[in-house]
């Protein structure tokens, strides 16, 4: 049973909606120099390709702001309208105000409260780029991080700490000032004037559990849509699973909006996994469809031959490499399930609860693979050129069911 999704206001960003009863978005960063608008460019088009419904960008001096404008006419050239989000940090009131352009361009501003200034500049600073967000019609995202938390909110919970009846741990502690300091953000935000729905927030952490406690409290207090994101997820199986372990909780509990992966990349590594494990999260979890699943056994004894991983890989990867094509020619097409199983145990079984499945011949087995089509078996695939046929049977499938 579906948990209750947390109401929250809507905010569009772009065209992108955001919050309310809207489905929970996927969103990516760039890790190219913004200033290079070629590279930066293609990074963020192949982000969208992979599913990032919206693309956050670096702006972090001159070079970067005045790229800003070509990088969007590039993609715009290109027929990608993913929206962009523009990264602040310290300088970003000077950037906004001195690059119009660059402030048109973007979608939505994400402001630090630790990093907008520091001591009499802060209010002043966070104000002037308040004021670009509601003089260019802009959301906001209030983005707090535990590694950059305002130094000045977290000594003065501190201080209320340390005179309570009851003090509590240093790590709650650090907890409730990211809470405050994007609550209090927030309600600055709206007395300069911008509307509560162009408001979101993020109080963002590296710790499982942390982050879990955080946003249960941040959505008993607030109706601003929440992005979640584990913080510096690290590389590999252990940021996906870290990353996995901490959102599943919070989206069951119908908590996020939207929601980033923040994996650090193999060296030369492919910047869209980010996107395809945010997916593969929301899939799972049966909130979102966005491309069709192939179920495949793990193998074993009975499975020596390597025939069926290689069916699976191969399918898998021609699932998904097709979908930015079918997207918009199958409609449905996107919650179609595959089987590529590895012996009779569990083959014919899984292949008939698929739309389409086979069953590939375990060790010792009959050289023959049926193959299941919505639960009938369909046919019996022999001989070197299974894989190919099977993918056939697959592309027909599509035409057929998900064509009219």
């Amino acid at each position: 049973m579906f948990p209750t999704r947390r109401i929250s206001h809507k905010v569009f960003i772009g065209h992108v909606p955001v919050g309310s009863d809207s489905p929970v978005m996927v969103q990516s960063m760039t890790n190219t120099d913004t200033a290079d608008v070629e590279s930066t460019a293609a990074q963020i088009y192949d982000l969208a390709q992979a599913g990032s419904e919206v693309v956050r960008i670096t702006v972090n001096n001159e070079s970067s702001a005045q790229a800003v404008p070509f990088i969007r006419e590039k993609l715009n050239a290109l027929g990608c309208d993913v929206p962009l989000v523009g990264d602040f940090h310290y300088n970003g009131h000077t950037l906004l105000k001195n690059f119009p352009d660059m402030a048109q361009a973007l979608a939505k501003y994400r402001i630090n409260p630790g990093n907008v200034g520091f001591g009499q500049k802060q209010d002043m600073q966070f104000s002037q780029m308040v004021e670009s967000a509601i003089k260019y019609q802009k959301p906001v995202r209030i983005g707090v991080n535990w590694g950059s938390l305002d130094q000045q909110m977290l000594a003065a919970v501190m201080d209320e700490n340390a005179v309570s009846a009851a003090p509590k741990e240093a790590d709650a502690v650090a907890r409730e000032a990211l809470v405050r300091s994007a609550l209090e953000s927030a309600k600055r935000a709206e007395e300069i004037g911008l509307a509560s729905d162009k408001i979101l927030l993020s109080c963002k952490v590296s710790r499982v559990q942390d982050l879990i406690l955080v946003y249960r409290d941040l959505a008993q207090r607030c109706e601003y849509p929440l992005h979640l994101g584990l913080t510096e997820a690290g590389m590999g199986s252990k940021g996906i699973v870290a990353s996995t372990a901490a959102l599943a909780v919070l989206l069951q509990e119908g908590i996020g909006n939207t929601i980033r992966i923040s994996l650090t990349p193999e060296p030369n590594g492919d910047r869209t996994q980010e996107v395809r494990v945010a997916q593969e999260i929301l899939q799972s979890m049966g909130f979102r469809a966005f491309t069709p699943q192939v179920a495949a056994c793990p193998g074993c004894g009975r499975t020596t031959s390597t025939v069926f991983q290689e069916l699976a890989d191969k399918i898998q990867t021609y699932l998904r490499t097709q979908m930015p094509i079918w997207k918009n020619k199958y409609h449905g097409v996107e919650n179609m399930n595959v089987a590529v199983m590895g012996c009779i145990v569990n083959g014919p079984g899984e292949s008939k609860h698929a739309n389409i499945g086979i069953s590939l011949p375990g060790t010792g087995e009959q050289p023959a693979a049926p193959v299941f089509i919505d639960g009938s078996k369909a046919a019996t695939l022999r001989g070197d050129n299974i894989a190919e046929e099977f993918q056939a049977l697959v592309e027909e499938y599509v035409r057929g069911k998900y064509g009219t």
